[in-house]
């Protein structure tokens, strides 16, 4: 049976993009952090979560990351999920997920997004997500599920 491996997700950078040069392509490499907030069942306090993944991104979208992006930049990023495991300087095992970028949207309030796709150019035909509607936007910082879910 073949598998299914897609991932999206939406944050800010937690550092600065790092671009090396591996063979003849460019590697960009940057790490993401995803907010979750919800109330607690049991206490109804608000919890705020956060996921940090590392991003990986290849070939001319690299360059695009690199020169358009920093830390604090709100992205989009589409890919799909990797796991490594090495042994560290201790002989030690460990291991990581991460995402293989295909495609990161660079998102921004009261500016356009960028979408960039695997050949590195922009792609006028994708929904700009990061797009300010006009009159501006206010979202309540609740989560949308306050009463109790079905399942």
């Amino acid at each position: 049976m073949a598998g299914y491996n897609k991932v999206v997700m939406v944050g800010n950078l937690t550092r600065d993009p790092e671009l090396k040069q591996v063979g003849t392509a460019n590697v960009c490499r940057m790490s993401l952090a995803s907010n979750r907030q919800y109330k607690n069942r049991q206490t109804g306090a608000i919890v705020q979560e956060v996921c940090y993944v590392d991003i990986v991104v290849w070939g001319p979208q690299a360059d695009n990351c690199s020169q358009y992006l920093q830390k604090g930049k709100p992205v989009l990023v589409e890919g799909r999920l990797k796991f490594d495991s090495w042994k560290d300087t201790d002989g030690k095992m460990r291991s990581k997920h991460s995402i293989v970028a295909d495609s990161v949207v660079f998102l921004g309030a009261g500016q356009m997004a960028e979408t960039t796709s695997m050949d590195g150019f922009a792609d006028d035909a994708a929904p700009k997500l990061g797009a300010a509607p006009k009159g501006g936007a206010s979202f309540k910082d609740e989560s949308p599920f306050d009463d109790e879910l079905p399942f």
